[in-house]
């Protein structure tokens, strides 16, 4: 069996549009993207989806190596990674509330590396984003992003035209949204710390030679730590809602209803 050079263009090609979208998705999308997964893991995910995925593809009959080729790979790309940007914003919501009650319980100065994005980040953040992290996992988040953008070649075909401006726009408002439901998150934890250090002012005004600062952050920290005892499993039962938003937002960026 002999094949021409025409003819393992067409396989290539087949085969390469696919990749390049799902290797884009893969590494900027939450559970795939963080930096505790090797690259070379993400590679051998992306070309077996692509394998699985390129029989259904419509590819169109570009050389990989001219101008246009050149073009398509970049077109693949960026909606990639528009799909793994809007994915990653359920994970986003997490880390902003965790920074904002770490910053109102006095954590604020405790860090740790993120084993997702290698970032510094506070020790609550990073509770909440590995328990997301797990819940997402546990509910099949993954398979649901695996199948998001398998669904995406039938709703931006490659070749299409990639609406830019349009998805810029969504993740704009995707990203109010995370300010929003991070802030909503939050706000238990806000408003106990804050009836606390009401109570602690008024203490300082009924007896200055009180020494707030050494009575205050102990109090402070351990009710903070009680607030998130008792809102964690709240917030985690939350984590399908917000994957849901984010998973309707990427559908959104292609042109889908969400």
């Amino acid at each position: 069996m002999s094949l021409s050079a025409d003819a393992l263009t067409a396989l290539l090609s087949a085969w390469l549009w696919p990749f390049f979208r799902i290797a884009a998705l893969v590494s900027a999308a939450p559970v795939f993207g963080g930096a505790y997964v090797p690259p070379r893991v993400r590679l051998a995910l992306a070309a077996a989806l692509a394998l699985v995925v390129a029989p259904l593809v419509a590819a169109p009959a570009v050389d990989p190596l001219s101008a246009a080729g050149g073009l398509l790979v970049a077109e693949q790309v960026l909606v990639g990674l528009l799909l793994g940007l809007g994915l990653r914003l359920a994970l986003v919501v997490f880390d902003l509330a965790g920074q904002v009650i770490a910053q109102t319980m006095g954590l604020g100065f405790a860090s740790m590396v993120d084993p997702a994005s290698g970032t510094q980040v506070p020790v609550v953040s990073q509770l909440y984003l590995i328990l997301a992290t797990l819940v997402i996992v546990s509910i099949d988040g993954h398979l649901l992003m695996l199948r998001l953008v398998a669904e995406s070649f039938q709703a931006l075909p490659v070749g299409a035209s990639t609406p830019v401006p349009l998805a810029s726009w969504d993740l704009v408002r995707g990203a109010a949204w995370v300010f929003a439901a991070g802030a909503v998150m939050a706000l238990p934890a806000v408003t106990a710390m804050l009836v606390v250090n009401l109570a602690f002012g008024v203490m300082t005004r009924a007896a200055p030679q009180l020494n707030v600062f050494a009575v205050g952050f102990p109090i402070t920290l351990l009710t903070g730590l009680v607030v998130i005892l008792l809102t964690l499993q709240g917030s985690l039962a939350d984590v399908g809602a917000v994957l849901d938003h984010a998973l309707g937002l990427s559908a959104t960026l292609l042109g889908e209803s969400p």
